[in-house]
């Protein structure tokens, strides 16, 4: 790597069959590498970690493997009517509402038999998954100055090396409700680890997550940090803030009240997530944060930014689209655009952030 350059991280937000979003800004941003350089540049050639949750992390394997966004496009839009059709034999309340075997198969498609090592990775690679037989975040990644990335000399766990892709990669996509857990061989003669989409954590935006994987020194990656060192661009999948309806009768029902508010809470993480980047770094795109802080383009508490930071994505709310795309986009449509499991929106949902890509990445 060039050490005049900054070191530099895409971090890929989960959100089911709505990374479909994330796709297409990538397109822009890739259209605009290439213009900037004067020549075709891949994803993986100009960033050194490319790290995802859930959807996101299915599109930073696929980029670290040098397969084209033209053909992640076509693999997402056969993906959804293969996987996310209801599974006929599937009880409801009892079990998870897709085959997860289907979901097997189409992320073999990406991942192959490769191992977390496979040579033919390009670049630095993270997937983020969330352990639940141990309450824990993972972070999955191929530093092999891991800690625990070699087998041990007393065979008491598992390199991380060894960990199979198509199995990290099932780990951070198996949404509670919609896919069953995913099982993984972490130590010697003892139970399975259980792993659920790492969406049910703080991280479904991952790019705090990636920020930390590669400063705190315990991770061993020890970048370099300052807006001039260390860049990150993260990228959405179409974002929203939940409340609950008071005049809704369905708000008067224990279940859909609790559903409600579980669902905001994952909004919270997600906001603070993004308050605390833009609070931290030298924020190029500053995104509207609340009435009483606005959007920390004046702050950096930090005293000097850690970084420099990158965001682009749509955010799926009526008064938005309108303001930012001159959409008049109705509360049914948007109710299914925000739908992480629903084949039917993902034309719609592309266009609209192919247009949102092209108003907040320019290319000269």
């Amino acid at each position: 790597m060039d050490s005049k350059r900054p070191r530099r991280i895409l971090a890929l937000d989960g959100g089911g069959l709505r990374g479909v979003a994330t796709i297409a800004f990538l397109e822009r941003l890739e259209q605009k590498l290439s213009a900037d350089a004067g020549r075709p540049v891949a994803l993986h050639e100009h960033f050194d970690l490319i790290g995802g949750t859930s959807t996101g992390a299915l599109i930073a394997a696929a980029l670290t493997l040098n397969k084209p966004l033209a053909a992640i496009k076509h693999y997402y839009f056969n993906l959804a009517p293969n996987v996310f059709r209801r599974a006929w034999t599937a009880i409801p309340f009892v079990h998870s509402v897709f085959d997860s075997e289907k979901l097997r198969r189409e992320i073999f498609e990406i991942a192959g038999d490769r191992r977390m090592d496979s040579a033919d990775i390009c670049t630095g690679l993270a997937v983020i998954a969330k352990r639940v037989d141990t309450g824990s975040v993972w972070i999955f990644n191929n530093n092999p100055e891991a800690k625990f990335w070699n087998d041990p000399a007393d065979g008491s766990y598992v390199g991380n090396r060894n960990y199979p892709l198509a199995n990290v990669l099932r780990a951070s996509t198996a949404a509670p409700h919609y896919f069953d857990p995913e099982e993984l061989s972490i130590v010697a003669g003892e139970k399975a680890g259980i792993f659920i989409d790492g969406g049910v954590s703080p991280y479904n935006n991952p790019c705090l997550a990636l920020f930390l994987l590669v400063t705190i020194p315990a991770y061993r990656y020890n970048w370099p940090i300052g807006a001039d060192r260390l860049e990150i661009t993260s990228i959405g999948t179409g974002s929203a803030r939940y409340g609950v309806d008071r005049d809704s009768r369905l708000s008067r029902v224990a279940s859909f009240f609790a559903i409600s508010t579980l669902r905001s809470a994952l909004t919270d993480s997600e906001q603070q997530t993004l308050m605390l980047m833009q609070a931290l770094s030298r924020n190029v795109t500053p995104w509207w944060i609340n009435s009483e802080i606005g959007d920390l383009s004046d702050t950096t508490i930090a005293g000097t930014p850690l970084f420099t930071f990158y965001r682009y994505n749509l955010m799926l709310e009526s008064k938005w689209l309108m303001q930012e795309l001159q959409e008049d986009v109705k509360w049914l449509e948007l109710y299914r655009l925000r739908d992480i499991a629903s084949p039917g929106s993902m034309t719609r949902l592309y266009k609209l952030a192919k247009r949102a890509a092209e108003r907040q990445i320019p290319i000269t």
